[in-house]
């Protein structure tokens, strides 16, 4: 991969760097500012653990007290109000800050120990159980926004405003593609089953390169139809005339970037011929008549529909097998306010299957060392009932302070349970875990430390992990 500052430098034209200069840039200023971004794109910064990445986020939050975070204790407090002395003011969301009172609601769920860690792991995520072993479950997650829409943007991009490149984009950046016929960083959405689970919009804007290049966007791969949109020919139009089109094209581009010197006319003609490429490279790609059914005994038989959670789980392992950098897969559903015991065990059991076949499948083929696969959402959720407490119906509201996500592979120690909550699982107690820090300790697995990796924009040096201090957690690192 040609480092990209070298690859910008080689693309300006004398015309456009005497330009530059003319307008107050000099000549040692300039190369002292091409050498600092130099300094810092030259990835990776040390030797990788990893060289591709797999998110699976599950949009809406799944309830951290019904699957990894068990507090056996809370039977005894069930429909007691939660201390103050707990809560201890913070801040709640408009759906449950009017409510008179907050009572306990504990799970419904039985948990068992796995593994040798001797994890906790809810009944509604067997197979999830049986690779204890494999992942890193940390417990302590925490962030800083109360709401899906700023919390998803700040886990994925690092800033709760919208408009910042997500860690897709960061890492198509910074390390580049590994098969030209392929984006190097592909999204994927799935479906849920349960009609009356609630649902978060998505959008684009999650997947986009902000102030990047608009080359390191992610590209949406569709399970219906076309899987990429007006990526085929349109009728009458053969592959040589398309390529003739193209070629033209590509010529009147050029004359533009010669004479404006646009990076994004010099992205534009690389989108288009990744396009071409992608209409011999995607079919291919999502055609899985050649899947042996052992695949199927391992992701389920829902890996055969297309949109299923379990299809696009097995479609990231095809894409990461493909040397796709970067694979985001949301999957919604999980924002469980209400009926929480009849929706919940609906949407571990449209993934927990996918989850261990996805983990096995790459360990299988020596993939898992160097993918690092994460699963989690955007926060966690509370102790308390949103709304009506039985012993059998309740609903948990939103909660930043703790919640629980898992990593594999990559440089991620496996076999690990880390942190701890109190017994309510509202405050941390050891070990905590914040977005930033979790966002440096996977840059540290790809063989990138986050202080260096940043990209002068409006004047300031920008990174994923933002300003504020993150820590690689050492104690998640393999050995």
């Amino acid at each position: 991969m040609m480092n990209p500052i070298d690859e910008s430098v080689r693309m300006e034209t004398r015309r456009q760097l005497l330009r530059r200069g003319a307008q107050g840039i000099g000549a040692a200023a300039l190369a002292s500012l091409l050498h600092g971004a130099e300094d810092s794109a030259r990835l990776p910064h040390f030797a990788p653990k990893a060289k591709r990445v797999i998110w699976l986020h599950m949009v809406g939050a799944p309830p951290q007290l019904d699957l990894f975070d068990w507090k056996p204790k809370m039977k005894e407090w069930f429909d007691k109000d939660l201390p103050e002395s707990v809560r201890n003011g913070q801040r709640l969301t408009t759906m449950t800050s009017g409510q008179t009172r907050f009572p306990i609601a504990p799970t419904v769920f039985k948990f068992a120990q796995h593994g040798t860690s001797g994890a906790w792991v809810s009944e509604l995520l067997p197979w999830t159980a049986k690779m204890a072993d494999d992942i890193s479950i940390i417990r302590t997650m925490h962030t800083e926004a109360i709401n899906h829409e700023p919390a998803i943007t700040f886990i994925q991009t690092g800033s709760m405003v919208p408009g910042k490149p997500c860690t897709g984009a960061w890492m198509a950046y910074g390390l580049g593609t590994m098969n030209k016929d392929l984006p190097t960083f592909v999204v994927l959405n799935a479906n849920h089953s349960h009609p009356k689970a609630n649902v978060q919009a998505i959008s684009a804007k999650l997947w986009s390169a902000g102030f990047l290049s608009a080359q390191y966007a992610g590209v949406s791969l569709r399970s219906g139809g076309d899987p990429v949109l007006y990526i085929n020919n349109p009728a009458g139009v053969d592959a040589k005339t398309r390529r003739t089109m193209l070629d033209g094209l590509g010529e009147l581009n050029q004359m533009t970037f010669d004479k404006l010197g646009d990076s994004e006319t010099q992205a534009r003609i690389q989108q288009y011929e990744m396009a071409f490429r992608m209409q011999s490279s995607v079919p291919e790609l999502t055609d899985l008549s050649k899947e042996p059914e052992s695949t199927y005994k391992l992701y389920g038989e829902e890996a055969r529909k297309p949109g299923t959670f379990s299809y696009n789980a097995l479609m990231a392992r095809r894409l990461a097998e493909r040397g796709v950098r970067f694979v985001q897969l949301y999957m919604r559903g999980w924002d469980v306010h209400g009926d929480l015991p009849e929706i919940l065990p609906s949407q571990c059991k449209d993934v927990d299957q996918a989850l261990y076949g996805l983990v096995q499948d790459l360990k299988q083929r020596g993939m898992l060392d160097d993918t690092i696969v994460i699963w989690g959402g955007e926060f966690g959720r509370t102790i308390y009932s949103q709304g009506k407490l039985t012993p059998a119906n309740y609903g948990r509201d939103h909660h930043p302070r703790c919640f629980s996500l898992w990593a594999a592979g990559g440089g991620f120690k496996p076999g690990v349970v880390w942190g701890e909550t109190d017994e309510f699982s509202y405050n941390i107690v050891r070990d905590p875990v914040h977005v930033r820090d979790f966002q440096a300790t996977v840059l540290h697995n790809l063989g990138i430390d986050h202080k260096r990796f940043t990209y002068k924009y409006q004047g300031l040096d920008q990174r994923l992990t933002g300003v504020e201090e993150a820590h690689v957690v050492k104690g998640l690192l393999r050995g």
